[in-house]
């Protein structure tokens, strides 16, 4: 469960801090889009498994609340394109859900569920529910937790106020944020320093629908600001070498052999090692 009884969150609020803390290596960083779209149905243990087989440390996901106010590993609000049932997610209980299959192959897992399966993972996790971030703050109150996480994908307050609660919790740049650093970089404008002031990356589209947004400008003036800028979704090696070239932290790809395989012929492959780091 991944709220808890207020017992079991003093027991867990005990807990010491992980070895392992998210972006504390140097990038680039890989990261495998839902846990690595082609590998395997998205947001499921199989996805995110088969990613990490491959040498990678990070994972995106995205979390839905259920009708009894559990996280789960999900994108859409709705079931219907995804799995083998429909409805919207919000209105099922996680008992509910046991029975629904990803792409009809693979159970939706619980939030909990996926840090406990791989505990040297780094998880990157979109927040897109203002309801979701009590649940999540409970379960992020473990440290061995949140310091593998990052949390993106939200209004700035959404992230201040889950980070105020999540000691060790690292987030993204919120919505309003980033959207004052792509403007600044487009207009060639110096970024107001107040975008630093929460987040220590930038989940930059590459674009959306017809129109560009990264720009190697924005590179440059975020790394100013001590910002890392992480790409998304690029699933295609030309464009991840040109990414790279122009110095971004990191690339979300649906693609994670592909990365893999463009930074090992860059010589930048790290794969995840088999114990913690400082294990």
């Amino acid at each position: 469960m991944a709220g808890g009884t207020p017992d079991s969150q003093v027991t867990e609020r005990s807990r010491p801090a992980s070895a392992l803390v998210y972006g504390r290596e140097p990038g680039p960083y890989a990261i495998a889009h839902r846990g690595g779209i082609a590998l395997g149905p998205e947001n499921t243990l199989a996805a995110f498994g088969r990613s990490l087989a491959l040498g990678l440390r990070y994972i995106e996901t995205d979390v839905k609340l259920t009708a009894d106010g559990q996280l789960v590993c999900f994108h859409d609000d709705t079931l219907d394109r995804a799995t083998d049932t429909t409805g919207r997610i919000g209105a099922l209980t996680l008992a509910q859900l046991r029975s629904v299959r990803v792409a009809g192959l693979e159970p939706i897992p619980t939030l909990q569920a996926a840090l406990d399966a791989f505990p040297e993972a780094m998880f990157m996790i979109d927040l897109k529910d203002h309801a979701a971030i009590a649940p999540m703050a409970r379960l992020l109150q473990r440290r061995d937790y949140a310091e593998r996480v990052c949390v993106a994908g939200a209004w700035d307050g959404w992230l201040e106020q889950l980070a105020s609660q999540c000691p060790g919790l690292q987030t993204a740049l919120g919505w309003r944020r980033l959207t004052t650093l792509i403007a600044a970089s487009k207009l060639r404008a110096i970024v107001p320093s107040a975008v630093a002031t929460h987040g220590r990356f930038a989940h930059v589209p590459i674009s959306l629908g017809q129109v560009p947004i990264f720009t190697g400008g924005l590179v440059r003036r975020a790394h100013r600001l001590g910002i890392r800028v992480i790409v998304w979704t690029v699933d295609d090696p030309d464009l991840m070498h040109r990414l790279l070239d122009a110095g971004v932290d990191g690339i979300i790809t649906d693609r994670p052999d592909v990365l893999r395989s463009v930074l090992v012929a860059r010589g930048a492959w790290a794969p995840m090692r088999s114990t913690p780091v400082g294990g």
